[in-house]
């Protein structure tokens, strides 16, 4: 390489008029006007103009008649102004341009399978396939450039609030409880394996119980589950524990953390004090435990006045011990049967069996099930749900959680398609009191709602023996604009209700001996008080970004089958390597 580059597109400012540059950099566009060329050269810092005119040497026009985008050139000129005419307001170097000397080409290029500078130009699939080429697009280079100021960001402030850095191993035991272990074999040790970490929850416990009250670490993480848009196998958290603290204490350095981060990345003040709900007050209104706030459609309680309709199917579920809830639509009493139907069917993904609705028309109601209502009762549902001429009610009737979540999600939808959301806002909430238990009907046992080890609510730990699923658990979310973006809680410190949380989670003794035995032996040595958080932080950049997939901020991500299209895994290994691991591959005989 003989010219080495001396700026960077972005140093060329108007200060340079007159000096010699050389630049480096990739092909964007090459345009042929009368016989003057007039290249884009792109740099990750930005864009400037080459100008190759008449006067040239005959030898530098037939090399530029040969390059094509995306060849990596270097170019030697003179920096100057443009003509008036010719500025480019679009690019921060629009008034510039460099009448070229010399020009050396440093990679020839191949045509790309879809056009760097238009990438809807390629499928998502085929982009994936050329991930690298599809990272040269500005869209994800300024998605990468934010990533990685939301992590020197996380990291000035916590290191301003005296927490430590400490590494956590990626090759640990496999405790699975939850999601599936991805599991590493051991060639030394055959027929062991270790577990990659779905998250290095006992690992920072453990430093806690070792004395390091302020841990953190931006560390990736791994779960072998089904994916979807802000999923992936593979994941980084900035995962942080603290000694002796309590729920506050733990949510308020949050709090200042996601502050912080949004200010120096997006310029924005959070407002705060963030608010905060139960989990019970969050699906009562919204119907999830992670509502988007940025708009302010809420469910509501027609248990009352159901009872007293004559329509069956209320009264059944009413009597089994259900409820109905009701969301008001603004302006929905146009939609038609296919746009009902289309809210119906996203009901049912979530088991309710299907939504009822009314229209409100002339202060009353029509339409649907409103044959059912008493002229009474009409003028009840619309006093209680502040319903409209003109609006839709949804009903949802199933047990408490179905009913709830099934409506949420179609109020979901409905902020979308109705455009209700600002875009520009950034709306955080809190939800705690989570309940420590859920019930898995399966397989008849109850499951953690976070994980064993989150700490059960002082006053209902008499609650454990007697209805476990009335325990309320010292757990805390934090939402922003309908994500959940970090999850913590209050942890176990005492080996007796550690042991106790495992019985009811029909953990045996000796299997939590076998799993877990390293934690409780380092209970009986003076643990402190402790509890952390662990912010998604692919999803946090997700949404600070403005993206619509964490594929979008992750440099090399999965697809939705956990597949790297580029590099092709996971793919086949050798015998030799399975032999020196003592593994066999047995073929599926199901087609």
């Amino acid at each position: 390489m003989k010219l080495k580059r001396t700026k960077r597109c972005h140093e060329l400012t108007e200060s340079l008029v007159g000096h010699e540059v050389i630049i480096n950099g990739w092909i964007n566009t090459r345009r042929d006007l009368g016989g003057i060329y007039f290249l884009d050269i792109r740099d990750r810092y930005g864009m400037i103009q080459v100008k190759v005119g008449t006067d040239a040497p005959e030898s530098l026009r037939n090399q530029v008649r040969k390059i094509t985008p995306e060849d990596v050139i270097a170019v030697r000129g003179i920096l100057a102004f443009r003509p008036k005419d010719a500025i480019n307001p679009a690019m921060s170097t629009g008034t510039l341009e460099i009448l070229a000397d010399e020009i050396e080409l440093l990679n020839k290029a191949k045509t790309p399978p879809f056009e760097i500078t238009r990438r809807e130009t390629g499928s998502e699939d085929l982009r994936l396939k050329y991930r690298y080429l599809d990272l040269r697009t500005q869209s994800l280079q300024k998605n990468l450039i934010l990533r990685h100021r939301a992590a020197q960001a996380a990291r000035e402030f916590l290191n301003q609030e005296d927490f430590l850095e400490i590494e956590t191993p990626f090759l640990m035991k496999s405790t699975p409880e939850g999601a599936r272990d991805f599991l590493v074999p051991s060639r030394l040790h055959v027929g062991h394996f270790y577990a990659l970490p779905q998250s290095p929850q006992t690992y920072k416990q453990l430093l806690m119980v070792s004395g390091f009250d302020k841990y953190y670490q931006i560390v990736k993480c791994f779960r072998d589950e089904d994916l979807r848009a802000d999923r992936q196998p593979e994941f980084t958290q900035i995962d942080l524990e603290m000694s002796f603290v309590d729920e506050k204490d733990v949510c308020d350095v949050a709090e200042r953390l996601l502050s912080y981060i949004m200010r120096k990345v997006r310029n924005v003040d959070l407002s705060m004090p963030i608010p905060v709900l139960s989990y019970h007050e969050a699906m009562e209104k919204y119907g999830t435990d992670k509502p988007d706030t940025r708009f302010d459609l809420q469910l509501f309680s027609v248990d009352m006045i159901a009872e007293k309709t004559s329509f069956q199917i209320f009264k059944s579920v009413l009597s089994a011990g259900g409820v109905i809830r009701g969301l008001v639509v603004p302006g929905g009493s146009t939609f038609s049967r296919k746009e009902i139907e289309e809210y119906t069917q996203i009901a049912k993904k979530y088991g309710l069996q299907g939504l009822t609705f009314v229209k409100v028309e002339g202060g009353s109601l029509s339409g649907g099930i409103s044959k059912f209502f008493t002229l009474e009762l009409m003028k009840a549902l619309i006093q209680q749900s502040n319903a409209k001429d003109g609006d839709l009610i949804f009903f949802s009737a199933d047990r408490w959680e179905t009913a709830l979540t099934a409506l949420g999600a179609v109020r979901t939808q409905l902020g979308k398609a109705l455009n209700l959301i600002d875009k520009e806002a950034y709306h955080a909430l809190w939800i705690h009191e989570f309940p420590l238990l859920e019930r898995n009907e399966e397989e008849n046992r109850y499951e953690a709602k976070h994980h064993p080890f989150t700490a059960p609510n002082p006053e209902d730990e008499g609650l454990l023996e007697t209805n476990p699923e009335k325990v309320r658990a010292r757990a805390y979310d934090l939402v922003l604009n309908g994500h959940e973006i970090a999850g913590g809680s209050i942890r176990i410190h005492h080996e007796e209700l550690q042991k106790k949380m495992f019985s009811i989670l029909g953990i045996s003794s000796e299997e939590a001996r076998q799993k877990f035995g390293f934690l409780l032996d380092a209970f009986q040595y003076g643990a402190p008080p402790h509890g952390g958080i662990a912010f998604g932080f692919d999803r946090l950049v997700m949404i600070l970004a403005g993206a619509d997939s964490i594929r979008e901020v992750i440099a090399f991500p999965k697809t939705t089958t956990a597949q790297s299209l580029m590099d092709n895994a996971p793919d086949v290994v050798d015998e030799k390597q399975l032999k020196e691991l003592h593994l066999k591959v047995e073929k599926d005989e199901k087609p």
